[in-house]
């Protein structure tokens, strides 16, 4: 069933676009821009992700019949109508006509900079907040988990496994998170048929719980298939286990197969796998490989390798696919600048709050990354597209004006590019695709410096307002606190 993607918003996005529409703003055109205010994870990075299914969310994005019939039996507080009937005939005629600038997926992104910025008539950009925060937070959330995994692992792949532990059907766009971020896998098979990510998985504890003894589980399953064998050996008693699956790994040979690996699900991980690299090497197998999974992430996987584990590869599934220590990325999408009606010039508006951390960034924003010679990132610079960039080209910290950095002659790349124009896609297929979204995240974070992709107190790298921007924001937080800067 494909979802009523136009329903899927909080009621208060309709209530709106309603009053919009009574108090005749139709024609009035708005920026809005999505950011995220901290790093997820306590890291120093995030991996932009989600692009795919706002695309396809934006591409089939209509209110139905049915849709206006459920409408139309929303009730007020008072059992009147909820929407007045005109309007919902305005809704069920709703065609998108809105510009979306976004960065590619992939691509690594930074606290309090615009990843994505809708322009278009106000209504309609009003309801897209909540899909769009829906789409793109959580796969960022979850893309930027596996990137950190993915590095802990040092190169050994990691296979997400995480759907059954998901929350609901978010577990596809999980999956396909996890691949983007560097993952090598999944077990989810929609998300292989779905996204063209690479499925992997042999057997769980039940298989062997179902013979009367594991060493006939283990023959059983390496004649069903010989060329995917790898062996379960935790349900009784590991080393009892691979002793098992020694004797299956040799008789295989002698009928010309292989034993890929053996997998471990519990116990002291770092301590059992070099008992069996032992055991396995012992007895002449020593291209068979080590698997160990069981709720790991990235702190425990940094730490089993750091002791010099013999692993060969990753399972790893609840702590990826439902981002365990954070739930949410905390997006935010929030109005920059209006236009009037027959109006050319854009207005700024800011959000004010009593804390700096919530203080919003005028205009029509998009974001300059600037590269030192060894190609290595230097800094973020968020602009104005209507204004420009000064000569000067320095960044000012939006939570320290203290902390400033100049950039000027730095080789610069726009980061956000125009993704629709009018409704319609017109970003090419490498902008959103699994597969080159992964290249592109494991590309940029080679951009990055030690420090900043360190799991401890990581470097922060500098975001900061242009220049202009950043006193031109002053300048009108004063206003709208009547605060004389004279």
């Amino acid at each position: 069933m494909t979802p009523d993607w136009a329903l899927y918003t909080d009621l208060y996005q309709l209530t709106m676009a309603q009053g919009y529409w009574a108090c005749g703003k139709l024609e009035d055109r708005a920026s809005f821009t999505m950011s995220f205010r901290d790093y997820p994870f306590k890291g120093g990075y995030a991996i932009a992700c989600g692009m795919e299914q706002l695309a396809q969310i934006l591409e089939g994005y209509r209110f139905s019949d049915d849709d206006i019939r459920y409408l139309r039996s929303v009730e007020a507080p008072d059992g009147s109508p909820l929407f007045d009937a005109a309007f919902l005939d305005f809704l069920g005629s709703l065609a998108l006509t809105v510009d979306v600038e976004a960065v590619a997926e992939g691509t690594v992104v930074f606290p309090y900079e615009p990843i994505v910025r809708v322009d278009g008539p106000i209504l309609q950009c009003q309801l897209l907040e909540t899909v769009l925060l829906n789409c793109v937070s959580f796969q960022t959330l979850i893309a930027t988990k596996a990137a950190r995994i993915c590095r802990a692992a040092a190169g050994k792949p990691v296979a997400e496994f995480g759907l059954r532990r998901a929350q609901g059907t978010g577990g596809l766009w999980a999956s396909r998170a996890a691949y983007v971020g560097g993952c090598a896998s999944t077990s989810n098979v929609l998300a292989g048929k779905l996204y063209g990510i690479p499925v992997s998985g042999t057997h769980s504890h039940s298989w062997v719980m179902s013979f009367p003894d594991e060493l006939t589980a283990f023959r059983e399953y390496a004649r069903a298939f010989p060329a995917n064998c790898t062996l379960l050996v935790d349900t009784y008693d590991v080393e009892e286990g691979v002793r098992n699956a020694i004797t299956v790994g040799r008789e295989m040979r002698e009928r010309g197969e292989r034993l890929g690996a053996i997998r471990i699900d519990s116990g002291d991980l770092a301590w059992l796998a070099r008992r069996a690299r032992t055991m396995l090497d012992a007895a002449g197998l020593p291209e068979v490989g080590i698997v160990l999974s069981n709720d790991l992430d990235e702190r425990t996987v940094e730490s089993i390798m750091d002791e010099g584990a013999p692993v060969d590869a990753w399972g790893i599934g609840t702590r990826l696919s439902t981002g365990y220590d954070q739930p949410t990325l905390g997006g935010v999408y929030k109005l920059s600048a209006v236009k009037a009606a027959g109006s050319d010039a854009w207005e700024d508006r800011l959000k004010i709050s009593e804390s700096v951390a919530k203080l919003t960034t005028p205009g029509v924003l998009n974001v300059r990354r600037y590269f030192d010679d060894d190609g290595c990132v230097a800094g973020d610079m968020v602009f104005d597209v209507n204004s420009g960039v000064d000569g000067s080209e320095v960044i000012v910290d939006p939570m320290d004006p203290l902390r400033q950095k100049q950039l000027a002659g730095k080789r610069c790349e726009v980061l956000m590019q125009p993704f629709f124009r009018d409704g319609v896609r017109v970003c090419d297929g490498a902008f959103t695709e699994a597969g080159a979204a992964r290249v592109r995240a494991r590309e940029q974070l080679a951009t990055l410096d030690e420090t900043q992709l360190r799991m401890l107190n990581p470097h922060t790298y500098p975001v900061g307002l242009e220049r202009g921007l950043h006193e031109r924001r002053q300048s009108l937080v004063a206003q709208l606190r009547s605060i004389d800067r004279g």
